[in-house]
């Protein structure tokens, strides 16, 4: 099947073919080789020979869809090696803004309301020009300040238009190519698409704020700006305005001045509690997020990509952070291995042998070396080569506890990850049988326990009564012994069909020695006959043997086409 090539789509695809073609590798770029539009040029480059930093300026060149793809990817260990991992993760999202008129025909539209009405100030000079948006320094009326969020014109149509050729691409990969086979990367894009489109809903991000405030309520260094409901909607978000320097601005005296080794403790912690306790986290915090304010606190930004966990994965998470702390690969491989999805290829062994030697590096690590995040995204990577489908949240959360190490230390040159996680563990294990122990939970247990007592002495009963009248039967599900003695005979029956052949060949061998008056064509007719009768019986035989066979294989044919 071809790809289908929509006009509107042309250009688009030859940039993204382009760049399988400089990055990828094996049966992708195969396959992308014969399948490029007609007239599309591949480049100058060879397949293969692009750098990681070559493929971040790329996805920069080629706009917002293709930069948040790449900060995407940068936490998808099993699809990307460490070193584009690492070139991605620095995608900062920086880029031209567009002009304060643009800025304030979109804020007047969005909140139905004249700019001198809803201000006293607008800084008409954006404080951070990002893909999707810009922010403006502000004053409401009455003195408050504020920072607002408007969105780039036209961004939401640019965005739409790139999902839609990325959706087409993937689909044609994952038919024709064993990279989209393994990857399932029409999975991977219908996921992105989602999570960006979400992210372009800035009411959306108003309620994660809210949201993380709620959460990060007992940790008192730890800040999150409050939304302005009434001067937001779906394309602008105002919210409190945050005055700080970024955690790898800070110059040498005011990190002297700076309670470094608390403010990294309490920023990890905060992140383990959002993790495991809320199963809500904000899943980028990068250096341009994480603020240290005037007061010498911490301020969380930018709640656009946020990470949530299942509650039966957060138990599971928890117990490979303390696995992890404590160097132990075999329990860090049985927590990947009771949260993936095995594929038939997998090779358990090999899974195994490579997560505990991962560990097992990482325990031998220098203090001032520890990465946490790394380890969660090597086993993800080993996860991925070794075929066990790992849920992305496993990549993303290592992405989030790598980017998380940076900051602590550059908060505190000597901040342990895994001492935090130990000390912490008690709290959380203590926290989470609390939360279990909510109403809400109690309810769900008392509902089920109800149904067990009601349901309970009726099955008893059934149960002992068929018990006394020996009528109890269990069905195990075997082998079929009706076919198995039917193979097992007509294997019989040609055993001894061959073996009366073999022996009229024989027979008629020896008469063949024997001068007979009743000849042949010159030969005894005893033998001539006797070989005559093996010849056909022979030809039976084989001919018994291939109908059978062919019956057989039909009958088998529409069983193996169901589904299990």
């Amino acid at each position: 099947m071809s790809l289908s090539l929509a006009p509107a789509h042309l250009k688009r695809y030859g940039e993204i073919a382009w760049l399988l073609v400089k990055y990828g590798r094996g049966p992708l770029v195969a396959d992308l080789q014969r399948d490029l539009p007609s007239g599309q040029d591949a480049g100058p480059t060879a397949p293969g020979t692009g750098t990681p930093e070559e493929l971040a300026d790329d996805l920069e060149r080629l706009g917002p869809t293709f930069i948040k793809l790449g900060q995407l990817l940068s936490s998808r260990a099993d699809l990307l090696p460490p070193a584009y991992m690492e070139a991605l993760a620095r995608l900062q999202d920086q880029v031209e803004p567009f002009s304060a008129m643009q800025a304030r025909e979109i804020v007047e539209s969005e909140l139905g309301v004249r700019m001198g009405r809803a201000f006293d100030e607008f800084d008409p000079v954006p404080i951070a020009a990002a893909s999707l948006g810009q922010v403006h320094r502000a004053v409401l009326r009455g003195g408050r300040p504020v920072a607002v969020k408007v969105q780039r014109p036209g961004i939401r149509e640019q965005i739409v238009e790139d999902l839609e050729a990325l959706r087409e691409l993937a689909s044609f990969l994952d038919r024709h190519s064993a990279l989209g086979d393994r990857y399932e990367l029409g999975k991977t894009v219908e996921t992105f698409g989602a999570a960006l489109l979400a992210e372009l809903d800035y009411r959306r991000e108003a309620q994660n704020l809210m949201l993380l405030r709620r959460n990060l309520e007992s940790f008192e260094r730890i800040h999150v700006p409050r939304p302005i409901d009434d001067y937001s909607s779906e394309r602008v978000l105002t919210m409190e305005y945050v005055e700080g320097r970024k955690v790898t601005d800070l110059d040498p005296m005011t990190r002297l001045e700076l309670d470094g080794g608390t403010l990294a403790t309490e920023l990890f912690e905060a992140y383990l509690h959002q993790v495991v306790i809320d199963g809500f986290f904000h899943a980028d915090p990068h250096p341009g997020n994480v603020l240290v304010t005037e007061d010498g606190d911490l301020a969380l930004l930018d709640l656009g990509m946020t990470g949530r966990i299942p509650s039966r994965m957060r138990d599971t998470l928890l117990r490979m952070l303390i696995a992890v702390g404590e160097g132990q690969g075999d329990e860090v491989a049985d927590r990947a291995l009771e949260m993936g999805e095995r594929r038939e290829n997998f090779d358990e062994p090999e899974f195994r042998r490579r997560v505990s030697a991962v560990v097992g590096d990482f325990a031998q690590t220098r203090l001032e070396d520890l990465r946490v995040g790394l380890v969660l995204i090597a086993v993800s990577r080993v996860a991925g080569e070794t075929g066990i489908r790992i849920p992305p949240e496993l990549s993303m959360l290592g992405k989030t506890l790598w980017n998380l190490d940076g900051i602590g230390k550059a908060l505190d040159p000597s901040f342990d990850p895994t001492g935090a996680i130990r000390r912490e563990a008690p709290n959380l294990l203590r926290r989470r049988m609390k939360q279990k122990l909510s109403p809400g939970h109690l309810a769900s247990a008392l509902l089920d326990a109800r149904e067990l007592a009601q349901e309970l002495p009726g099955r008893l009963n059934r149960l002992l009564d068929l018990l006394s009248k020996n009528e109890l039967r269990l069905r195990v599900d075997a082998i079929d012994e009706t076919a198995l003695i039917g193979g097992l005979q007509k294997i019989a029956n040609r055993i001894a069909m061959g073996t009366v052949l073999a022996a009229l060949i024989v027979g008629a061998a020896i008469v063949m020695q024997i001068p007979t008056r009743l000849t042949i064509l010159g030969y005894p007719a005893i033998a001539v006959l006797l070989f005559a009768g093996a010849a056909i019986g022979g030809i039976a035989l084989v001919a018994s043997i291939a109908t059978t066979d062919r019956k057989s294989r039909r009958s088998q044919r529409p069983a193996a086409g169901k589904p299990l």
